[in-house]
């Protein structure tokens, strides 16, 4: 869509304003409303935005340790950038129209460092200049509660009540009791141009799982990104809070973000992950795809479990991988190969959390496995069988944020994969964030040591 063609859009909705957001990097969608007027304006003479979404966590408390900004620049307007192909309306909100936006600048002007956007089109171009298309969808589990933002802090986000009671994966039943809920997530979904492939209940009180319909990896991102912030607006017209936290209860089983990935040629016409020629229908092209993604994970686990709470989703027997594994359709390696035909053939990167930003672990999956065909890595570690738990070969990944955070910070190649300047940014966030956790008492340290230490 022109500049042209937008203005002419806008002009003929109703109302005076529009929104646009984009994800910090925690995930986070930070926006504004804006006139018709502030649109046309910017159009030509460019936006700002405070940098301070750079500057801070995902609680507004600025870092510390930041060197991209901080108080000791005064926190400027950084120049954002609204991606006209974006362009779509929000159903549950009177169809005010709704942009995406980054930090990527045109000509030879350095894209902002610490975009997660801009970085995933980066890897993006590196893609398509290897003569590859790379096709993407992220599918996302997360628990519903009959809460709303006051009762989870008059609660203190315990003893909080589930949509439904009981473990009902899969049920037919459970969606019954919720019918007007259901149906407004997936027409408001679709609506708002994030297909489903599907909706269900998982294992769990009131835990459901959605599947966003594969598509090119920009737009596959933006759409994972929007996913999770739509599907909280919707429960919120329900009554209802939905949260994306990888673990929120230690008895239950965690909720996952699951990338699924394929290349094809740039017409589309061929799944170059599929060959009916080769064991087990595995290309050696996907094979290199594989090598990279495995060589790489340990180097940049942070992508895909970003905070101190996606750890406790990476334990043994609770549906989540803890080694360094591949496998054909087995849930329990941290990659799983699906290709009983060719156009279904993909790799599903099972590491990625529901907390992950969408951007940043689409685009280290890809970079990974672009890293694999590059260096023309060979396969070398064969497909688990049984328990990938118990496969340790190869290596498990880290345990917890702190150690991950210091194995990408010190790594060549994270630097390869996503340059010095956001290696560095990210690892100093995620630094942050560890430390944020290890100055708390929790109420299971009370509970342990009170009395009798």
């Amino acid at each position: 869509m022109n500049q042209q063609a937008a203005i002419d859009f806008i002009e003929h909705t109703d109302g005076q304003k529009l929104k646009y957001a984009f994800a910090d990097i925690d995930g986070v969608l930070r926006g504004k409303v804006i006139s018709k007027q502030k649109f046309r304006d910017g159009l030509t003479d460019g936006y700002g935005f405070c940098d301070v979404v750079w500057g801070w966590d995902c609680t507004d408390v600025p870092y510390d340790n930041g060197s991209l900004t901080g108080w000791q620049s005064g926190y400027p307007d950084a120049p954002v950038r609204i991606d006209l192909s974006t362009l779509r309306q929000v159903p549950w909100e009177a169809n005010i129209p709704f942009f995406l936006a980054d930090f990527s600048q045109p000509g030879d002007i350095p894209d902002w460092p610490a975009c997660p956007r801009s970085l995933l089109k980066r890897i993006a171009a590196q893609c398509r200049d290897m003569g590859y298309h790379a096709e993407y969808a992220q599918e996302f589990e997360w628990f519903n509660f009959r809460e709303t933002p006051q009762s989870l802090q008059q609660k203190g986000f315990q003893n909080l009540e589930p949509l439904t009671p009981g473990m009902f994966g899969y049920s037919m039943l459970r969606p019954s009791l919720e019918n007007a809920f259901n149906n407004d997530l997936f027409d408001s979904l679709t609506n708002f141009d994030i297909a489903l492939e599907g909706l269900h209940t998982e294992t769990g009180p009131g835990v459901y799982e959605a599947a966003i319909l594969h598509d090119e990896i920009v737009r596959a991102a933006d759409k994972a990104t929007l996913f999770k912030t739509a599907v909280k607006e919707i429960a919120y017209r329900h009554g209802i809070i939905a949260t994306f936290m990888a673990k929120w209860n230690a008895d239950l089983p965690g909720c996952s973000g699951h990338i699924h990935q394929s290349l094809w040629t740039p017409d589309r016409s061929k799944n170059l992950f599929f060959d009916a020629d080769q064991p087990n229908r595995i290309s050696a092209l996907m094979r290199q795809f594989i090598a990279g993604q495995l060589y790489c994970l340990p180097h940049i686990t942070p992508m895909f479990a970003p905070t101190v709470n996606s750890y406790k989703r990476l334990v043994e027997g609770a549906w989540a991988p803890t080694t360094v594994t591949w496998s054909l359709d087995n849930r329990t390696t941290a990659l799983r190969v699906l290709n009983r035909n060719e156009a279904y053939t993909r790799v599903e990167h099972r590491v990625s959390g529901a907390d992950t930003n969408p951007y940043l672990a689409i685009a280290a999956a890809l970079a990974s496995g672009l890293y694999g065909i590059r260096h023309q890595l060979s396969l070398d570690i064969d497909p688990s069988t049984g328990s990938g738990y118990t496969d340790k070969q190869h290596g498990i990944l880290p345990s917890n944020l702190a150690e991950s955070t210091q194995k990408m910070a010190n790594s060549p190649i994270a630097v390869e994969l996503f340059g010095a300047d956001f290696v560095d940014y990210y690892t100093r966030t995620r630094d942050w964030e560890a430390r944020q956790y290890a100055r708390q008492v929790s109420d299971w340290e009370l509970k342990r040591y009170f009395e009798i230490i």
